[in-house]
């Protein structure tokens, strides 16, 4: 796949991705580019971020982006004509002191890739929202848990182990807010 101006959050992630495991190297996808796939673009992220778990150098990362167009400028691999950057933060893949990640294989199109599963998106985000009151966090799990793939007894126990069960719920309520706003809508549209 050829990237454009055009290319969503998606292609890049997808394009990124399959270059990485051409070369051999392990990356799973995370952050906001994640949250963005698993909220069906409901959440947008102007970057791309992956977690390195198998790599020999430094060299084939660099080969790897390069191959798909990708040139660092620091920290940050830009393409010439995508508007998505790609990150690698450092590892190991984990969600608040949570190490135990199972990375998930996610289809975009007809292809697959590593990724935050939608549970393990949703507990990201709301990582930020429980320590640092990020509210773009907690929209962004909102809209991954309203597309109703998360599992939210899962994330309801991991709130409680990080101290944040009142946060749990503050998040469990604008979910049935935006449930009860769409209920809403569809009666006024079918009337």
């Amino acid at each position: 796949m050829k990237l454009t101006r055009r290319s969503s959050i998606s292609d890049v992630a997808v394009e990124v991705a399959e270059a990485l495991d051409r070369a051999g190297v392990r990356a799973v996808l995370s952050g906001g580019a994640c949250a963005s796939i698993h909220s069906g673009g409901a959440y947008q992220s102007v970057d791309v971020d992956f977690i390195l778990q198998r790599y020999d150098s430094l060299k084939q990362i660099e080969d790897a982006m390069g191959s798909a167009g990708f040139t660092r400028k620091g920290n940050q691999y830009f393409h010439g004509e995508a508007r998505f950057y790609v990150e690698f933060p450092p590892g190991p893949l984990s969600i608040a002191g949570d190490y135990r990640i199972e990375p998930a294989k996610i289809r975009i199109g007809n292809r697959t890739i590593l990724a935050l599963s939608p549970s393990d998106s949703c507990r990201d985000r709301l990582a930020a929202f429980f320590h640092w009151n990020d509210q773009p966090g907690l929209k962004a799990a909102v809209q991954i848990a309203l597309r109703g793939k998360v599992d939210l007894e899962r994330i309801r126990a991991w709130s409680i182990e990080q101290r944040s069960g009142d946060r749990f719920e503050v998040f469990l309520k604008e979910i049935e807010r935006l449930r009860r706003q769409r209920a809403r809508r569809r009666h006024k549209d079918r009337a």
